[in-house]
């Protein structure tokens, strides 16, 4: 199994949640896929170098069918020089029709590690196939901060742990397979596959199969995948019940 199969990317529409890692993990998508169209329905750093071009457009339709370039980008407009802005989701739904693997980043994380999501937030197509929540393993045993978590109170509502607690592999567990958490507005029938990111080293991928142990015991996932997003084999393991 490659990186695309195990994140069940290989085809539909894609969306990637979370933090640690959303954006290599878009780009490793992208590029190991035929034909993929990269799109977001919230503000996307700029990322015309991990892709053939992006076209600002208000009908991306259009868009992806009058060019083969791939993988393409398609965004509403450049809202600042480091950054474009996304579509709403229901302009996102309508590029499920396309005959091409759709690859959409669905929030946002402040470069954290790891979060929570907002009140706002995921802004996820309800034509969704697969979501893909992430967070980086270098969290465990880090204080829960802001340094490393994006909206830390409502990643200590969800775990119980106090500010500046050392965040456990059953806290990151709990947040990912959480319906206020990685399953945040997930549609009924999306299949959710967990990405545990940055696992670079044995310790970490030890650390990484125990929040994959934990989360399997919490959610309703198929498998949870770990991974180095910015390896060139970036596969780690999947870990499945």
């Amino acid at each position: 199994m490659d990186i695309v199969d195990a994140l069940a990317a290989r085809s539909g529409t894609t969306c990637v949640v979370g933090a640690g890692g959303k954006k290599t993990t878009m780009a490793t998508l992208a590029n190991r896929l035929e034909r993929a169209v990269v799109t977001a329905t919230v503000r996307i750093p700029i990322f015309d170098s991990w892709v053939a071009r992006v076209a600002v457009t208000d009908d991306p339709v259009a868009a992806v069918e009058s060019t083969t370039e791939r993988p393409l980008g398609v965004v509403p407009e450049q809202e600042r020089p480091d950054r474009y802005r996304g579509y709403d989701p229901e302009t996102v739904d309508t590029l499920a029709g396309v005959d091409a693997p759709l690859l959409v980043k669905a929030d946002g994380a402040r470069m954290r590690e790891f979060k929570a999501p907002s009140d706002r937030e995921p802004q996820i197509p309800s034509r969704a196939d697969t979501v893909i929540p992430v967070a980086s393993v270098h969290v465990v045993g880090e204080p829960l901060d802001d340094e490393r978590v994006h909206r830390v109170d409502r990643v200590a509502a969800l775990t119980g742990r106090e500010r500046g607690e050392p965040l456990r592999a059953t806290d990151v567990a709990t947040v990912l397979a959480s319906g206020e958490g990685g399953r945040k507005d997930v549609p009924a029938d999306a299949t959710v596959v967990p990405l545990l990111n940055m696992v670079d080293d044995a310790e970490l991928e030890a650390t990484a199969r125990d929040v994959a142990s934990a989360l399997l015991a919490r959610g309703d996932v198929p498998r949870v995948v770990l991974a180095e997003m910015r390896a060139e084999d970036p596969l780690v393991d999947v870990v499945e019940p």
